[in-house]
């Protein structure tokens, strides 16, 4: 019993640890800051600069059929939302200055026998010269491009009876996501972004900040256990996790339009099991930093840039090459972030999601075990 006893943590001592830690959080307005004001700055700055979502699009028109149907095509386009006409050229030579100048992305060039073609039942064509010095958007530029010259087409073009083969119409329909606004993928992909990166950075402050106050002699003197103070030094920062993750989603949810159609409580136990694990690699970094700076360095290296670039949240990980691949299944945003954009957009449940939850709850046992083993109240 008394060996049961020694393993488990004191609640008393634990909740004095806590206390204390709350006591230097009142104390230091940064911290603070960093604790409740960052995430929700962040997701508001990140939410409306990063977009995949392309909109008016300028383009211009060399228009040598001067006809009521060429002009009905560059009417398709500037109504469709997507493109805005620029301006009418007159001669070729303008294509590339224009484009030099970036003025226009792309320029329709249509031929003098447009109309005639489609009267004759021809395959009518016209060139778009698309500027590609940003391929991503070119590509999309494209895409939209094809989309509405397919709408101009089905609305113009008549199939006689006698040609061979008959038209297909494909009818497409999107779940989760109807707008197809970027902007519904990203902010809960945020929010997991975001978390991590906060609450590592939160804690690797604690035990850095001991040493640099000189505070770690008294702590070494007490009579708690390792454990007692990462869970004491813990829990504060893990209820304000909490709080952010509410926080973060309302604004989603309020200022950005985002749906959530999901289970609240689903979201806080897995926001638990994520953050337990984020915090405990705070409390490890931070017991090897003995400084804030350095802590607080290391702690960016080690989740910005893997929670950005290998979660899966900029760049789809199955187009990533496989060694990269085999990296993100040890980044934990990985799996938060399918657990935010899975109960946001599609409202699934733990029957959909215990896969993740199994993930994390391992990177939450990895995470407090190493900030266990790596605390020493020694101060040797």
């Amino acid at each position: 019993m008394s060996k049961a006893r020694r393993i488990l943590p004191d609640p008393m001592r634990l909740r004095a640890v806590a206390r204390k830690e709350i006591l230097q959080l009142r104390r230091d307005a940064r911290s603070m800051l960093l604790a409740f004001a960052m995430p929700l700055l962040l997701l508001v700055i990140f939410g409306y600069a990063i977009t995949w979502d392309v909109r008016n699009i300028p383009f211009g028109v060399i228009d040598r059929d001067q006809t009521r149907r060429s002009r009905d095509l560059i009417t398709t386009f500037q109504s469709s939302g997507y493109f805005t006409l620029r301006e009418y050229l007159d001669r070729p030579s303008e294509i590339a200055e224009n484009l030099y100048k970036r003025r226009e992305m792309i320029v329709f060039v249509i031929p003098p026998d447009f109309s005639r073609d489609i009267d004759a039942g021809r395959q009518a064509q016209i060139q778009a010269i698309v500027d590609g010095t940003d391929a991503n958007t070119a590509t999309i530029a494209i895409s939209y491009t094809r989309a509405m010259i397919q709408t101009f087409a089905l609305g113009n073009i008549r199939v006689s009876p006698t040609r061979s083969g008959l038209p297909i119409r494909a009818q497409s329909r999107v779940w989760f996501n109807e707008e197809l606004k970027s902007r519904n993928m990203i902010v809960p992909g945020l929010v997991a972004v975001i978390m991590m990166i906060i609450a590592a950075i939160l804690t690797s402050l604690t035990i850095a900040r001991e040493w640099e106050r000189g505070t770690m002699e008294q702590l070494a003197a007490t009579p708690v256990t390792r454990l007692e103070v990462v869970l004491g030094k813990l829990l504060p920062y893990l209820a304000i996790g909490l709080i952010d993750v509410i926080l973060s989603s309302l604004l989603g949810v309020l200022l950005f339009g985002v749906p959530f159609r999901g289970n609240p409580a689903l979201l806080m136990l897995m926001s638990f099991l994520f953050l337990v694990g984020a915090l405990g690699l705070g409390i490890f970094i931070s017991a090897f930093a003995r400084t804030q700076l350095v802590a607080t360095q290391v702690a960016m290296m080690a989740t910005y840039l893997p929670a950005y670039l290998l979660s899966g949240f900029m760049f789809p990980i199955s187009v990533m090459p496989g060694v990269l691949r085999v990296l993100t299944y040890v980044v934990p945003a990985r799996y938060f972030l399918v657990v935010t954009r899975g109960i946001f957009l599609k409202g699934v449940g733990l029957h959909v999601l215990y896969v993740q939850g199994i993930f994390m709850l391992i990177f939450s046992v990895i995470g407090l075990t190493l900030a266990v083993r790596g605390f020493r109240k020694e101060l040797g």
